[in-house]
């Protein structure tokens, strides 16, 4: 689900870097308040474990691939702030050792899988947790692979829209929405169905542990 460099135009990407400055200083407020010697090393695990799933690429049709994200379980154990700012760490060292995104669609790929991921699977918890606690883990999940796979594939689908040369050819990622969505959705759809199940095995671990925010 990475952008990697060069798919994105300036006009994208700078304006990101700008709201993301922005949302990584109020994240780092929120880890410098609550940061201490039982904090950290939970913290430190379960973004290894984000970390690592996102390693495993899954291959997708078209030549691309797909992988999980662990994002959920970072915002439902630590909350918002703390899992947008360790996942975007995750994005960054996935990006610098195994090119796998890129520096300048990082801003845009934090934006989208760490906080709107983050945030759509806090928001789906609390509104679902009150009907039952494991589907709306299980839903939050989901929807934390699915809603930011959206939000990436229209800013991939509008990039021939925003930058187009004299003759109309695009000069960064050539294909629309109409292509991007469905290529993106459909195999996220599945992915997080084992997103979900993991989520909920680990925290329930969590959980038992009492280390939920």
């Amino acid at each position: 689900m990475h952008i990697p460099d060069g798919f994105l135009s300036p006009q994208t990407y700078l304006p990101a870097a700008a709201l993301a400055l922005g949302a990584w200083a109020w994240a780092a407020r929120g880890l410098r308040e609550r940061l201490d010697e039982t904090l950290l090393p939970r913290l430190a695990m379960l973004t290894a474990l984000a970390y690592g799933l996102g390693l495993v690429m899954l291959p997708l049709p078209g030549g691309t691939s797909g992988h999980a994200l662990g994002v959920a379980l970072l915002a439902l154990v630590f909350g918002l702030r703390l899992a947008f700012l360790a996942y975007s760490g995750v994005l960054l060292l996935q990006a610098l050792l195994f090119g796998a995104g890129g520096l300048t669609a990082l801003p845009v790929n934090a934006l989208a899988l760490g906080l709107v991921g983050g945030a759509t699977a806090i928001a789906l918890h609390r509104l679902l947790r009150r009907c039952n606690e494991t589907a709306a883990v299980a839903v939050a999940a989901w929807c934390s692979v699915v809603v930011p796979g959206a939000l990436v594939a229209l800013v991939l689908g509008l990039q021939p829209l925003i930058a187009r040369r004299p003759d109309g050819a695009p000069l960064f990622f050539p294909f629309g929405a109409e292509i991007t969505l469905p290529a993106v959705l459909i195999p996220h759809a599945f992915i997080g169905v084992g997103e979900a199940a993991l989520t909920l095995l680990v925290w329930r671990y969590a959980r038992m542990r009492k280390w939920l925010s």
